[in-house]
């Protein structure tokens, strides 16, 4: 059970030793399979190789695959993954005040202003508005977008009447960026508000997630973040639409998941969530790296950070994935989603070094290593295709000697472990896939799900579309994210810029540019291995068509004429589409009409926006002192 004060998780133990035996199991049985094919003509040094990085990879896939068996069961049972009862949301009134807080960098105005206006409309339609306050955190260093800002800001809140209640504060030194801007708005006026809900620039929440998350907090005084499953929606290109289905379909189902195993030790993804303030300001004062960037430094991916000190602090850490209405915006084409990438590579594995300090809660340090294998795996798998590239082409070039060097009586006969080879593939798409499936027979068993789709054959249609889709993408992803680990690990930083948010059209030339090396690397992999090892060669098709293919798949997937075509014929359709929520439908509005209109104000206004007065609260840098193990509940909420 969870300490008082807390959610109660029923068999929290059980649940966590039952989780981690499926997963060393899975990985334990694909090893000794992987090992029992390497053997079978003698291990070489290559193939030594070989396993150990099969031995990572094979786990990462066994821990996603059992993380969503376990959402498939609960979901389709209807449990929820806390109590394996009924949700934990209770129905009380709002009576705490909240702050709702969007820090912004250099963003399309337009967007951040809808957005607002769009969350605050959802909010005060359901009666509890009064508790919320609005604040626009801005750190935008171009003055002509600060002047957009502010001049946007004054336009909103004249329009609906929020004097006092919507807010616009842009610091001189933005400095820590967005972790940064939050903490300084915690010491400034952080003393007003019992919690905070952060928002980022393309972050649309309705007004009863709002009050969802307001009246949980309420309730759990242990809990310090509340984390939804943000939705991407609004997406206009084929590779968008594409992103935008497969979370619709899949992300409920692994968060569901995610949060029977981790419970009161969740993640915090850094937006469209809730966060306890006095947790925040006691716990979450970052503290700079030791060594030079990229790995040293100042934090960059902050959220998962500050859900461990918060963890550490006695409070706790939630995944809800019942509250719906928590919406988010992604990079529209490969080339943008991969320059996101690039940042957040830097920054998990930058995780690496928080691993040890002291006091962490074991799924914290858990969390750390699993954000910096979601990228490393990417490496690991490059790595063990070229290996076994060169073992392959080892065995071909030295076949037909069936004798070593000195007298040998019998010849070596080649051993050929078809049954097993053939079962290892399978076990391994059957992991990779499997979880694909559950999630559409969740929908395709429920009226309301197949509709929300456009119909059962529409569905199935489209999941298949989109599994082919990924396979043919997985390629040209895993070059860029190689290419990225190896850069940091180089010593190469990353900027921290604003994100291309809007639909973009990749032009030939900027795909070819970034595409060259994984082009011609996958043409000249492609030449060797169907020259000297062509049996070889078949199995690695999928991955050089990729490579080969990869400016085309750039290209093609960001044309946002086909995605107005597939939004036309249904494909990649999500419920968002088809019947969008009422914020969906006031965001859209909203944009299409400041679209059609340009005379909203412009230019600084004659006097500064006013603000809160300040009421200064400490918080301390935390400390990384290494060593030290979990030693259970510290419940610093409770004084």
């Amino acid at each position: 059970m969870t300490a008082a004060g807390g959610i109660a998780c029923p068999a929290a133990r059980l649940r966590r030793v039952a989780f981690a035996l499926l997963v060393i199991a899975s990985a334990a049985g694909g090893v000794v399979l992987m090992f029992d094919i390497l053997r079978a003509n003698g291990t070489t040094v290559l193939e030594w190789g070989i396993l150990s990085v099969f031995a990572i990879t094979f786990t990462w896939i066994a821990m996603a695959f059992w993380s969503a068996m376990a959402g498939f069961l609960l979901c389709l049972l209807r449990r929820h993954p806390l109590t394996l009862g009924a949700s934990p949301i209770p129905d009380d009134g709002v009576t705490h005040r909240v702050a709702v807080v969007m820090p912004v960098y250099n963003e399309d105005t337009t967007r951040v202003i809808a957005g607002l206006e769009a969350t605050w409309q959802s909010l005060m339609a359901t009666g509890d508005g009064a508790a919320f306050d609005f604040h626009l955190l801005s750190d935008t260093r171009d003055p002509d977008i600060a002047a957009a800002e502010e001049a946007g800001w004054a336009a909103l809140v004249r329009r609906l009447d929020a004097a006092g209640r919507l807010f616009y504060r842009r610091r001189s030194d933005n400095s820590g960026r967005k972790a940064g801007n939050i903490a300084d708005f915690c010491r400034r006026w952080g003393a007003y508000y019992d919690y905070l809900i952060v928002l980022d620039a393309d972050s649309v929440m309705s007004g009863e997630a709002l009050v969802q998350l307001t009246r949980t907090m309420q309730r759990y005084p242990a809990a310090g973040i509340i984390q939804t499953v943000p939705i991407p929606v609004r997406q206009v290109t084929p590779f968008g639409r594409f992103l935008q289905f497969a979370a619709r379909l899949y992300s409920p189902m692994l968060a569901t998941g995610l949060s029977f195993w981790q419970m009161d030790a969740a993640n915090y993804w850094g937006h469209n969530a809730i966060i306890r303030t006095q947790a925040f300001t006691e716990c979450c004062g970052l503290p700079e790296l030791p060594g030079r960037p990229p790995l040293g430094g100042e934090i960059l991916s902050h959220d998962f950070v500050e859900a461990a000190f918060i963890r550490r602090g006695g409070y706790h850490v939630y995944l809800l994935p019942e509250i719906e209405g928590s919406y988010e915006e992604v990079p529209s084409n490969i080339l943008d989603y991969a320059k996101r990438d690039r940042r957040w590579v830097q920054g998990n594995l930058q995780h690496l070094k928080l691993i040890a300090v002291h006091g962490l809660h074991p799924l914290s340090r858990l969390h750390f290593l699993m954000g910096a294998t979601a990228y490393i795996s990417s490496l690991l798998w490059l790595i063990m295709l070229a290996l076994s590239t060169a073992d392959a082409l080892t065995r071909a070039l030295s076949a037909g000697r069936f004798f070593r060097d000195g007298y040998q009586l019998f010849p070596d006969w080649p051993i050929a472990k078809t049954s097993e080879i053939a079962s290892l593939l399978a076990v391994t798409v059957a992991l990779l896939l499997l979880p694909k499936a559950l999630g559409l027979l969740l929908y395709l068993g429920s009226r309301r799900g197949r509709s929300a789709h456009g119909g059962a054959l529409r569905l199935c249609a489209n999941v298949l579309t989109e599994t082919v889709f990924s396979v043919v993408i997985a390629p040209v992803m895993m070059a860029f994210h190689s290419s990225f680990v190896i850069a940091v690990v180089s010593g190469r930083g990353t900027n921290w810029g604003p994100q291309v948010r809007d639909g973009r059209a990749v032009p030939w030339r900027e795909a070819a540019r970034h595409t060259t090396v994984p082009m011609v690397g996958g043409a000249v992999w492609t030449a060797v291995t169907a020259w000297f090892a062509t049996g070889f060669f078949w199995w690695l098709t999928p991955i050089v068509t990729g490579l080969v293919l990869a400016a085309p798949i750039v290209v093609l997937s960001s044309r946002i004429d086909w995605g107005e075509a597939m939004m036309r014929v249904g494909a990649w359709a999500a419920p968002e589409d088809l019947e969008p929520p009422p914020v969906l439908r006031a965001l859209n509005v909203l944009l299409k009409g400041a679209a059609q209109c340009s005379d909203e104000p412009t230019g600084v206004a004659a006097n500064e926006p006013p603000l809160l007065p300040e009421r200064l609260s400490a918080m301390p840098t935390q400390p990384l002192r290494r060593g030290g193990h979990w030693r259970g509940e510290r419940p610093r909420w409770a004084g």
